[in-house]
């Protein structure tokens, strides 16, 4: 079980008998009356997202997922999103709905994990980071050095992401997943 003070942004929860994470939330101490804590719910299954509200203390369970360290292989448009498990091999499927906003952050070969919910895959989680290679980039406008002048940049997963001036086509840069922003470039 867990208890509205160990709410973060991330942690699977169950909620009326299915699987959501919290997208976000907010703890709430009003002038009078009892301390509560306001959160958006993404739900696991349909991706359909809730504005609930829970009153300090109170608790809600752990989900039933079990999670499986994958490799992505590839995608095919009859198949969807093909996984290897890393344990079994075996192949796992997922649609481009249950990937979502992750495929501009997967590459071939790459390790993740599946989340499955009653033996079922729903979705998946990225590592916080990736390393990815700038396809397209404009050149940076020499002497355009203003404060925090940035650029879009294409990436090898088809991802467009603002960048600083200084980087070039080729150079590979470190994106997190989570907010989906340039954090450094990749010393090679």
């Amino acid at each position: 079980m867990y208890s509205t003070s160990d709410f973060r942004k991330g942690l699977k929860v169950t909620f009326k008998g299915e699987p959501y994470v919290i997208v976000d939330f907010q703890h709430v101490k009003p002038g009078k009356g009892g301390a509560f804590v306001r959160t958006k719910l993404k739900n696991l299954i349909t991706g359909r997202v809730l504005d609930e509200t829970f009153r300090s203390g109170e608790k809600v369970e752990k989900p039933d997922l079990e999670e499986k360290s994958v490799q992505f292989l590839y995608f095919d448009s009859k198949d969807g999103y093909v996984f290897m498990d890393k344990e079994s091999y075996e192949h796992v499927h997922l649609t481009e709905d249950q990937v979502g906003a992750s495929r501009g952050y997967m590459q071939e070969n790459m390790d993740l994990y599946v989340n499955f919910y009653q033996g079922n895959p729903i979705g998946l989680d990225l590592p916080i980071t990736v390393n990815l290679q700038v396809t397209k980039s404009d050149p940076g406008v020499r002497g355009d050095t203003a404060s925090a002048a940035s650029k879009p940049a294409t990436l090898s997963t088809g991802l467009i992401v603002q960048v600083p001036l200084f980087i070039n086509e080729g150079d590979v840069l470190k994106i997190d997943t989570r907010t989906g922003e340039y954090l450094e470039r990749v010393k090679g």
